[in-house]
């Protein structure tokens, strides 16, 4: 369904000294630099997925985006989408993809959000029983009820950010690109985007390309991990695999009555430990979990005791130090 193949963009930035003299120098002389975004960019997504695309700031995950969304044309590469060079047929390209970035809008600021989804049905040729019919689903699921009266500009970030996400469905897209969708949002926001976009996928097929900073949007939503880095992909992995890999470090959250003995060799106690409730960090390649639940309770009066995964923050901070990025 996706196919980019050693895609490169590269672009020419000016740069110069900060003052009034090196401004007034630029005027006549400027001095450039070549920033390379997408450095032999290759992966493939198929159909139904839902991908987590991942990365520093300034890794390429935009200018991807806006390669497969035809806004971008790269200097070199394959890219092919449905079949179809997205910067080549833009206008049979856009018909199939939804695209939702996250700090730009496209919802018409002073009007009610309801006339930018007319607007929106009538560049998309969307024919009127079809766009009720999305509209009422879409309403339904992601509770825009009066939002449809209210200008754009009178939203919250949350309010604006569902109606962002419908607005890009309005067509019935195959492939929807998010890029940072949940920036900025409450929990209770977030949660309700996570939830509408596991029912398209579930029950329409839809697929997903998520880039954000957000792991928890990572491990509610994706099945599959592509990092990025300096214009390449770094790391194709599914997240259990990313588990598997960076996650050998367990947590331990111990409630206990009495003393607790000193730790063993791989133990070692975090700082949101408490009288009578220990948070262990254990290193499963020093000691096994099970040998390290043992010898606790062989040691401690142990109350209660449960087991969790590093937070995914953790993992990926740890490919970031592996990948050197």
């Amino acid at each position: 369904m996706i196919e980019l193949s050693h895609i490169h963009k590269s672009y020419r930035v000016a740069r110069r000294e900060a003052g009034l003299k090196a401004a007034s120098r630029a005027l006549f002389s400027r001095a450039y630099h070549t920033v390379r975004a997408l450095d032999g960019l290759s992966f493939s997504v198929a159909a139904g997925e839902m991908v987590g695309y991942i990365g520093p700031n300034g890794a390429g995950k935009s200018s991807t985006i806006k390669v497969m969304s035809g806004v971008l044309t790269p200097d070199s590469g394959k890219c092919v989408i449905l079949g179809r060079t997205p910067w080549k047929q833009r206008k049979q390209h856009v018909g199939e993809i939804g695209v939702v970035f996250g700090q730009r809008s496209q919802l018409w600021w002073d009007v009610p959000v309801g006339d930018s989804f007319a607007l929106l049905r009538d560049m998309y040729r969307v024919p009127d029983a079809e766009y009720r019919r999305v509209l009422a689903t879409l309403t339904d699921l992601l509770d825009l009820g009066a939002l449809l009266r209210t200008p754009a500009r009178q939203l919250s970030l949350g309010q604006r950010m569902r109606c962002e996400i419908a607005a890009s469905l309005l067509h019935s897209p195959r492939i929807l690109f998010l890029d940072e969708p949940t920036i900025g949002l409450d929990a209770v926001s977030k949660i309700a985007v996570r939830s509408f976009i596991h029912t398209l996928n579930r029950e329409q097929g839809t697929t997903v390309l998520l880039t954000t900073h957000d792991m928890q949007d990572i491990e509610a939503l994706s099945q599959r991990i592509l990092l990025i880095g300096n214009g390449r992909i770094l790391l194709d992995s599914d997240l259990s695999g990313l588990k598997r890999r960076y996650g050998a470090q367990k947590t331990l959250t111990v409630t206990y009555a009495g003393p607790m003995p000193e730790l063993a060799k791989g133990m070692a106690l975090l700082p949101d430990s408490l009288t009578g409730r220990a948070v262990i960090a254990v290193d499963t390649m020093v000691l096994a979990l099970p040998a390290a639940i043992a010898w606790l309770c062989e040691r401690a009066e142990v109350t209660d005791l449960a087991v969790a995964d590093p937070p995914v923050e953790q993992m990926v901070a740890a490919m970031y130090r592996e990948y050197e990025i």
